[in-house]
């Protein structure tokens, strides 16, 4: 397992940080086939109560090609986070292509009933069957 460097961003007081990880042992380069997890940690630095409703994920291989990603919560729920709480989880997504990009926003909505769109930092998925690190 290749550790990668960690992303981080701040909108609206709310803090996204990411970091990939390749999982080489669950990918096969010769099928074409390149495997990562992702550990993202949502921080609520505010002093107001958020929920995060949705998602929404773009996916972008070495070739240029899109995968977009939407939809309700993040992995099967819809954290609410008191000021001061952090959420964590871990996802995954393939690409047919050594390397790529992600990036995105969360849909967050505070106790007031305001929507706020928090920015999901870029984030390179490289991996060493790359031969130059385009990302």
């Amino acid at each position: 397992m290749t550790h990668y460097p960690t992303y981080s961003l701040e909108t609206d007081q709310i803090k996204v940080t990411v970091y990939p990880i390749f999982l080489d042992n669950q990918s096969d380069p010769d099928e074409y086939h390149f495997l990562w997890a992702y550990h993202v940690k949502i921080e609520n630095l505010s002093d107001h109560v958020v929920q995060l409703r949705s998602r929404y994920w773009r996916i972008i291989d070495g070739f240029g090609r899109l995968q977009e990603v939407k939809g309700p919560g993040v992995v099967g729920e819809q954290p609410v986070l008191n000021p001061g709480d952090s959420f964590e989880y871990t996802s995954g997504t393939p690409l047919s292509t050594p390397s790529g990009i992600m990036d995105g926003y969360y849909m967050m909505e505070t106790s007031k009933g305001d929507e706020l769109m928090i920015k999901i930092p870029s984030f390179s998925l490289d991996s060493p069957f790359d031969r130059m690190n385009l990302h």
